[in-house]
C-alpha cells in the first residue's frame, strides 16, 4: 500500500502558528493590500484586447492593414448626420467641420477628412465620414472618447440629427460595472440568516472584500504585462467576491461547530483548518484548473481573463485559511456573538433535520428522482443548441446613445451593411499588384448578389498590395452576411483565377472566424478541463464513480447554464428583464467562459458534499446513512453559498455590458440548478443507486495515485458531527 500523505499535519500547524500570532498576520495581510496597490500604481499598465484570432484569414488582413498600408486599426469613429434638407446644405457642413476641426487634434486620432468629401446616401439627406484612428479602439484614450462623445453632443444641441458611433462611442458611453451594494446586502442577510449572528455574518464579508482588494491591485498590475481587457477586471471581481464569501462560510461553518462541541479556540482552528481548509484547498483548485484551460483556446485576451480570475481565486483560497483563522482567534469565542432572536444559526439539535429527511425520500425513490431531475435539465438545455455565436454591436446598444444612434443612422441612409464593411487585401510576394489581377477581383465581388457595392482598389506605397472595401447588403449579424464572407473566400476568390494573395478582414469577418476557431477547440478544452479535474477528484475521495459522477453532474448544470443564456440573448419578456430587448448574439466567449468558471465552482459544491460524505463513512456509517448525515450536515452552508453566489452574480445581469449580462445571469443560474436540481436530485439519487459501489477504485488506479485524504478523521461523536 502506497504511503499515505497527511497533509493535515501542515494545515494544523498553520492554524497553530495563526492562533499565537493573529496580531502578525493580520498585519502581514494589510502589508499584501498595500504592496499590491502600490505595484498597480507604479508599474499598473491599461486595458487592452486583442480579440483578433492568431492564424485567421482575418488576422492575416489586419497585419496586412498594418504592415502595406500603415493602417493601425480598421478601427473608426463614424460621423454621421441627417438633414432633410441636404446633407450638404452650407449650415449643416459648418456645424459638422466644426466638430472634425476639434477632433483632430484628440489623442489617438490619425486623420480627419472634411465634411465636404462625405459619403452621401442615395437621397442627399445623409451624410457620413469616418474618422480614422491610430490604434484599436480600446487603447484610444478614454478622455478622446468623452470629448467626441461632447462634441456629439453639442452639435446636437446645434439642431442638427448628428450622432457619432464606434468602439470608442461605445466605450465612453458605457455605464461600466453595476452596483454592488444590492447583492452585498442580500449576502449580508443570507448569511445572518445562515449563522445566526450579526458578527459571523460579517466575517465572510470583511475576508471575501479584503482578499478582494489585494486581488485587484494585483490584477491592475498584470495588465502592464499581459493582455487583459477591461471586462477581465470585472470578471476576476465577480469570481473573486463570490468565491471569497464562500470558502469563508464553509470555514466559519465548520469552526462554530466545533466551538459549540465543547472544543477549544485553538483546536477548533485546527480541526476546522485540516478539514474544511482543505475542503477550501481542493475546491479553490478545481477553479483554478478550470480557468486556466482558457490557454487552449489560443487567444491572448483569454489568457488575460484567465490569468486575472486565478489570481482572485488563490487570493480568495489563501484569505479563507490565513486571514479569516487570524480574526477567528483575536475573536475567540465572540466569533457568535450578537445573536439573533429566532435564528440557530444551523446549531439547534434539529438543524439539517429536512435536509435528512429529503435524502431519505429521494432513496426511497431514486429512479423517479433521477427521471425528474434529467428532465428540468433536459428542458432548460434544449434552447443552448440554438445559440447564435458573434460580437455584437452598436445595434446591440441601447437606445438613445449616440453608438446606436449613429448606427440606425447609417443603416438608414446607406443600407444595413454599411455598418459591417469587409476588408479585402490583395497581395503579391513579389512586384507590384497587376491591375488585371485586381479588375478581375472587383468584377467577382461586384457581380455577387451579396454585395451592394465595391470602392475602387487602395494600393498600398510600394504597390505590392491593394485593398478593397466591400458593403455588404445585409446587417452584420446576419446570416446572409456570414455566407458571403464564406463564398468570397471560397467561390468568388478562386473563380477570379488570378496568383494574388487574398485575404477577407474586418470587424464582422473576425468575428466569424473566433466562432468557428471557437467550435473547434471546444473539444481540447472541454476534455482537458474534465479530466484534469476528475483526476483531482479522484486524488481526493478515491472513488472513480464519484469522480465521473461528478464530471457528468457539472456538465448537466453548464447546459443548463448555456441554454438559459440562449433564452436570454433572444430578448423578448425574458430577456427584458435584463435589459435586452431585442436578440443578440452571443459572443464566442461566453460559453468558453461559463464553462471554465462554471465546471470550478460547481465542483465547490460536490467537494463541499462529497468530503462530508466521505468524513461520515470514515466513523462507520453505510453509505446510504452516509449520503443521509453528510446532506444534513452540509444543506445548510451549501443553500447560503448558492444565495450569495447567485446574489453576487445575477447583480451583473443589471449592468450596461450585454457580455457581462450574460455571463453573470449564465453563472447565477448554473448556480441555482447546481444547488437545487443537481444537489436535491441528481446527486442522492444516483447515489442511493450506487450504493457501497459508490467508493470503488481499481487496485490498478489507486496504486499509481497519490494518497492524499480530504478530511482527516473527527474525533467528535457521530451525532455531533451529524449536527
Amino acid at each position: 500500500m502506497p504511503a499515505t500523505t497527511d497533509p493535515t499535519r501542515g494545515l494544523g500547524r498553520l492554524a497553530s502558528a495563526i492562533h499565537r500570532r493573529p496580531g502578525r498576520t493580520l498585519l502581514l495581510w494589510v502589508a499584501a493590500i498595500a504592496a499590491a496597490f502600490g505595484l498597480a500604481s507604479v508599474a499598473g499598465g491599461e486595458w487592452s484586447s486583442d480579440y483578433s484570432t492568431p492564424g485567421s484569414d482575418s488576422k492575416a488582413a489586419a497585419t496586412a492593414l498594418e504592415t502595406r498600408f500603415g493602417q493601425g486599426s480598421t478601427d473608426t469613429v463614424d460621423v454621421v448626420w441627417r438633414d432633410p434638407d441636404g446633407a450638404t446644405r452650407p449650415a449643416t457642413v459648418a456645424v459638422v467641420d466644426r466638430l472634425l476641426a476639434d477632433a483632430a487634434g484628440l489623442p489617438g486620432v490619425a486623420s480627419v477628412p472634411a465634411a465636404a468629401s462625405a459619403e452621401r446616401s442615395e437621397d442627399g439627406t445623409t451624410g457620413l465620414v469616418r474618422i480614422a484612428l491610430q490604434t484599436r479602439a480600446e487603447l484610444v484614450p478614454e478622455a478622446t472618447g468623452t470629448a467626441l462623445v461632447a462634441l456629439g453632443e453639442r452639435a446636437a444641441d446645434e439642431g442638427l440629427e448628428l450622432a457619432l458611433g464606434g468602439g470608442v462611442i461605445q466605450q465612453a458611453e458605457s455605464e461600466g460595472l453595476p452596483a454592488e451594494t444590492i447583492p452585498l446586502l442580500i449576502a449580508a442577510l443570507v448569511l445572518v440568516l445562515a449563522l445566526g449572528s450579526i458578527v459571523a455574518a460579517g466575517l465572510p464579508l470583511v475576508t471575501a472584500l479584503l482578499g478582494l482588494g489585494t486581488s485587484v491591485g494585483l490584477v491592475l498590475a498584470l495588465s502592464a504585462v499581459v493582455d487583459v481587457p477591461d471586462w477581465g477586471l470585472s470578471v476576476a471581481i465577480m469570481i473573486g467576491l463570490g468565491v471569497g464569501i464562500d470558502y469563508a462560510l464553509l470555514f466559519l461553518t465548520r469552526h462554530l461547530a466545533a466551538l459549540r462541541a465543547g472544543v477549544t479556540v485553538h483546536d477548533a482552528l485546527v480541526e476546522t483548518t485540516a478539514t474544511a481548509g482543505r475542503s477550501v484547498l481542493v475546491a479553490g483548485s478545481t477553479v483554478v484548473i478550470s480557468v486556466l484551460g482558457l490557454f487552449l483556446m489560443g487567444l491572448g485576451y483569454l489568457r488575460g481573463v484567465a490569468l486575472a480570475t486565478v489570481l482572485a481565486v488563490l487570493i480568495s483560497m489563501a484569505a479563507a485559511v490565513t486571514l479569516l483563522p487570524a480574526v477567528l482567534a483575536l475573536l475567540g469565542r465572540r466569533a457568535a456573538a450578537l445573536r439573533v432572536p429566532g435564528i440557530d444559526g444551523g446549531g439547534g439539535p434539529r438543524s439539517g433535520a429536512g435536509a435528512r429527511r429529503w435524502a431519505r425520500t429521494v432513496q426511497r425513490r431514486p429512479w423517479g428522482a433521477l427521471t425528474a431531475g434529467l428532465v428540468v435539465i433536459g428542458v432548460l438545455a434544449a434552447p443552448a443548441l440554438d445559440t447564435r455565436l458573434g460580437f455584437p454591436d452598436a445595434g446591440n446598444d441601447l437606445a438613445g446613445t449616440q453608438n446606436r444612434q449613429a448606427f440606425d443612422l447609417i443603416a438608414a441612409g446607406f443600407g444595413p451593411g454599411a455598418n459591417g464593411a469587409l476588408y479585402v487585401v490583395a497581395q503579391t510576394t513579389s512586384g507590384p499588384v497587376d491591375d488585371a489581377d485586381l479588375a478581375a477581383l472587383q468584377r467577382g465581388l461586384e457581380a455577387d448578389g451579396g454585395v451592394r457595392g465595391v470602392s475602387d482598389p487602395r494600393r498600398s506605397e510600394q504597390g505590392d498590395a491593394a485593398v478593397l472595401v466591400v458593403t455588404p447588403t445585409t446587417a452584420p449579424q446576419a446570416p446572409e452576411t456570414r455566407e458571403l464572407i464564406d463564398r468570397v473566400r471560397d467561390e468568388i476568390v478562386p473563380s477570379a483565377g488570378t496568383p494574388l494573395a487574398v485575404d477577407v478582414g474586418g470587424a464582422t469577418a473576425a468575428s466569424v472566424d473566433q466562432a468557428a476557431v471557437t467550435a473547434s477547440r471546444l473539444p481540447l478544452f472541454i476534455g482537458s478541463v474534465v479530466l484534469l479535474s476528475m483526476l483531482l477528484l479522484l486524488v481526493a475521495f478515491r472513488s472513480l464513480p464519484v469522480a465521473l459522477k461528478a464530471a457528468a453532474m457539472t456538465l448537466l448544470s453548464i447546459a443548463a447554464a448555456l441554454g438559459v443564456v440562449a433564452v436570454l440573448a433572444q430578448g423578448g419578456a425574458l430577456g427584458g428583464l435584463i435589459g435586452i430587448d431585442e436578440p443578440v448574439p452571443v459572443a464566442p466567449y461566453i460559453p468558453v467562459m461559463l464553462f471554465a468558471i462554471l465546471f470550478g465552482l460547481s465542483m465547490d459544491y460536490e467537494v463541499f458534499l462529497m468530503s462530508r460524505i466521505k468524513e461520515e463513512r470514515a466513523t462507520g456509517r453505510t453509505a446510504s446513512e452516509a449520503v443521509v448525515a453528510g446532506m444534513g450536515a452540509t444543506a445548510r452552508v451549501i443553500a447560503a453559498a448558492a444565495a450569495i453566489m447567485v446574489a453576487v452574480f445575477g447583480g451583473f445581469g443589471f449592468g450596461d455590458d450585454v457580455g457581462l449580462k450574460l455571463i453573470g445571469v449564465g453563472l447565477a443560474s448554473a448556480v441555482f440548478i447546481d444547488a437545487t436540481v443537481v444537489r436535491l436530485l441528481l446527486v442522492p439519487s444516483v447515489l442511493a443507486l450506487l450504493g457501497e459501489r459508490a467508493w470503488w477504485m481499481p487496485a490498478g488506479l489507486d496504486r499509481i495515485l497519490p494518497h492524499v485524504d480530504l478530511e482527516a478523521p473527527d474525533t467528535r461523536p457521530a451525532t455531533e458531527v451529524a449536527s
